[in-house]
């Protein structure tokens, strides 16, 4: 039973890597948001529930671009703000979907902030900045190149 637990652990330790870390992204952007509706923006506003979406999700691209470099990924790409650039731009596309789900969710259907927040726009952010990060920023080159 252990070695089957530890050979699914090999096989997948990507992934589980990269859900502890996109947990402790979360963690953190939502984090940002908090204080951003509860002390700065009225979050019932168009404009101000987008800018609150905005801060958190450049403080979460910050936190999580070192750790998914590391960690999840494993890059060794010497060109880390070329790098960088990429990974916040693939992020640009989620952070779009975010912002339009909660402005949708929100705004528009008269959702609870934090229900909208964590269950709907993370999990579909989260999924997609994976595949994303897996498929263009950190993917793998041949050995021989």
């Amino acid at each position: 039973m252990t070695d089957k637990i530890k050979e699914l652990m090999i096989k997948y330790r990507e992934i589980i890597i990269y859900l502890i870390v996109g947990v402790m992204t979360t963690v953190v952007s939502l984090g940002a948001c908090f204080v951003g509706e509860r002390f700065i923006f009225d979050v019932n506003s168009d404009w101000q529930n987008a800018v609150n979406n905005t801060i958190s999700w450049v403080v979460g691209v910050c936190f999580a671009y070192p750790l998914n470099r590391k960690w999840v990924f494993e890059s060794k790409n010497p060109k880390i703000l070329k790098e960088f650039t990429g990974f916040a731009a693939s992020r640009v596309s989620t952070w779009i979907l975010d912002v339009l789900i909660m402005w949708v969710t929100v705004n528009l259907l008269g959702m609870n902030f934090w229900l909208a927040k964590i269950c709907i726009s993370s999990v579909l952010v989260t999924i997609l900045n994976y595949v994303f990060s897996k498929l263009f920023i950190f993917k793998k080159k041949p050995e021989n190149e």
